[in-house]
């Protein structure tokens, strides 16, 4: 059953992922805003941006960019799962011996592959510009299985909308919050320097404590406890995010 399952969700995922290399666009428009937000915040608005830091501010900033790309990467998997739906092309898919959760982990794992693509322009670009860390081997992977469970949280957020949305447009806006939600967050100016209301909601949101660790690590320094609010905040929004989904999408096909 496991190899049934593994074997067409691997197929199912390929076909996804043809999708994409057939519309490259995905991926370039994935990246064009958070490329042009840092060129910007680092060329015109960072010299009047004061961190506190001490180190160069595309340094600082970056960890905000990578979320605001992976959120704007998952808008395409709502997209594409709509289509799906709509298209009828699931219900074929169950009228056939395939697993209902192949289905959905193909969309969950293209996603995965087309932000993992994207991260790595972004990042490329970012060196570019002058950054720079003193991760080591380890920082760099604690990195990744962050970026990696945002990924999937996100991911699965989408895959709700996707399967909830009554239009194409409706299918992609939600991101849009999503995509607005760092800048109300460390990841741009300290929390220290927003208004009172603004400065609490900033410092007790999920993407502040996510950036803070991202930082940290980049810079080769402690994360201390915020890595475990991290932690706490992606495992949280990936539990609940994924079970809603799997429940919807139950009752969709049924």
């Amino acid at each position: 059953m496991t190899t049934h399952i593994l074997g067409d969700t691997r197929t199912l995922t390929a076909r996804s992922l043809r999708h994409i290399l057939r519309s490259p666009d995905t991926i370039v428009t994935t990246v064009v805003t958070p490329i042009a937000l840092m060129l910007l915040f680092v060329y015109v608005l960072g010299g009047a941006i004061r961190t506190g830091s001490g180190d160069s501010y595309i340094n600082y900033m970056l960890p905000g960019i990578l979320l605001i790309t992976i959120a704007s990467g998952i808008a395409y998997t709502s997209y594409r799962l709509f289509l799906d739906m709509q298209s009828g092309i699931v219900e074929r898919f169950q009228s056939m011996p395939i697993p209902r959760a192949s289905v959905l982990w193909a969309h969950v794992l293209t996603s995965l592959a087309a932000n993992t693509i994207s991260l790595a322009v972004v990042i490329g670009v970012a060196l570019l510009m002058g950054f720079r860390t003193g991760a080591s081997l380890a920082a760099w992977l604690a990195i990744a299985g962050i970026l990696l469970l945002f990924t999937l949280a996100l991911t699965w957020i989408a895959v709700i909308a996707g399967l909830t949305a009554k239009s194409v447009d409706g299918a992609s806006a939600f991101s849009y919050p999503l995509i607005f939600l760092p800048f109300i967050s460390s990841a741009f100016v300290p929390t220290a320097s927003m208004p009172g209301p603004v400065a609490w909601f900033a410092e007790n949101q999920p993407v502040t404590s996510i950036v803070d660790t991202v930082r940290a690590l980049f810079a080769g320094q402690p994360v201390g406890s915020g890595i475990w609010i991290a932690l706490a905040w992606l495992v949280g929004m990936l539990v609940v995010a994924y079970a809603l989904a799997v429940t919807i999408y139950r009752r969709k096909v049924t």
